[in-house]
């Protein structure tokens, strides 16, 4: 009983810093690094250097450059885009160092499951964004950036403290993921003819 509770514990770690990564990597690794600079946690042997105090003072500058950028309408977007390279591979390295040090194998499926989960929250969150931005009034954009940080915080700490709870929530967040991602993907698509239309009239 004691290694089953283990296991989901370890698992619900893992699948938590690949979902958070997807939503503010910064974030995120301010977290988990202070979580084990404090003694809060016991962090794995590969993820012991995001306690160390350069690495914390780097997420810190980052997540406070991210905390402005995700507050301006458009530069918000253009961030989301360029962490389309970030987020996803960092989900699938934190995945597979969350996991600890066990086969190989373990250790690359740990990796796919939480690139492809940092995938899903990332585009999920930059879709989202794009909808949100064709609102001219800046409100909601902040309330959406800050309830963003709200959850990356209170997921990783559900998924170290409460780990049946947060993979219940997880798995109702992938079902509405599913559910969501196309529509986000034909309002992008309806935005994107708008513009198209309107400037091929510019032209005209």
């Amino acid at each position: 009983m004691e290694n089953f509770t283990h296991i989901v514990q370890t698992l619900s770690a893992t699948l938590g810093v690949a979902w958070a990564s997807g939503i503010n990597l910064y974030a995120a690794l301010l977290v988990i690094g202070l979580l084990g600079a404090t003694g809060s946690i016991a962090l794995p042997e590969h993820l012991q250097l995001l306690s160390h105090p350069l690495v914390l003072a780097a997420a810190g500058f980052m997540y406070l450059v991210e905390f402005i950028a995700d507050k301006i309408p458009g530069v918000d977007s253009t961030w989301d885009a360029i962490h389309t390279f970030i987020r996803i591979p960092a989900g699938a390295v934190l995945a597979a160092g969350m996991i600890g040090t066990v086969h190989p194998a373990v250790s690359l499926a740990a990796a796919v499951v939480g690139g492809g989960l940092a995938a899903g929250t990332h585009a999920t969150k930059a879709g989202t964004r794009v909808l949100i931005n064709t609102s001219p009034e800046p409100f909601s954009n902040w309330t959406a950036s800050v309830s963003e940080d709200a959850l990356t915080v209170g997921g990783i700490f559900l998924a170290l403290n409460h780990p049946w709870l947060f993979l219940a929530l997880l798995v109702l967040f992938i079902l509405l993921m599913i559910w969501l991602l196309p529509k986000i993907w034909r309002g992008i698509k309806g935005i994107f003819r708008f513009f198209g239309r309107l400037f091929g009239k510019t032209n005209a």
